[in-house]
């Protein structure tokens, strides 16, 4: 009677162990720090890491820790009705890069085009095959630090922070959904 309940005792130890501590170590070891962004970054958009650091601060205050992040090239253009295309690389910790593609409609009072940069912080997208869906988003809602943009958009529990940076004059205001895809499609919709 005695060594059953010693037993249980420590089965019942070693599951709260077990609950706690694997977890919190299994999530710092799936998502990425504030530095590791902060220099993954700085190097893609080749500015200093204190500019970059900047705009990361504000969105790992609003966000947190990301556990993907997506960087590639963009084009957009727009004369009332815009379209935006895209490509870059998913990187998650113990995965391989991913190539992925996005495009997407836009309409509002806009006008003008760019080409840019593009870093997207990803929140909980848990399994890659998450992000192939729509996101939509207000890129007139977005601020700048450190001459980077940055907006949000959000769909199913998943969280984009896109931080563009590149040349072109495009002025406006808009709505629209980027659709993320594994293959290369001119179809914005």
């Amino acid at each position: 009677m005695i060594l059953s309940r010693l037993i249980a005792a420590a089965v019942a130890a070693f599951a709260i162990l077990a609950s706690t501590l694997p977890a919190g170590a299994d999530v710092d070891d799936k998502t990425f720090s504030d530095n590791e962004i902060v220099v993954a970054g700085a190097n893609f958009f080749g500015v200093t890491t204190e500019a970059f650091a900047k705009a990361v601060a504000r969105v790992f205050r609003e966000q947190g820790r990301p556990d993907a992040y997506i960087k590639g090239d963009e084009g957009s253009g727009a004369f009332i009705v815009g379209l935006r295309y895209g490509s870059g690389w998913l990187i998650q910790k113990d995965h391989e890069p991913l190539k992925v593609y996005w495009q997407g409609p836009s309409v509002g009072f806009d006008f003008g085009g760019n080409a840019s940069k593009c870093f997207t912080l990803v929140y909980n997208l848990q399994h890659e095959h998450r992000l192939f869906q729509k996101f939509p988003g207000v890129d007139g809602s977005f601020y700048f630090v450190a001459g980077i943009g940055v907006n949000y958009e959000r769909a199913g529990g998943i969280t984009l922070a896109p931080m563009r940076t590149g040349v072109g004059l495009r002025a406006g205001v808009n709505a629209g959904y980027l659709t993320f895809t594994r293959e290369k499609s001119l179809n914005p919709f």
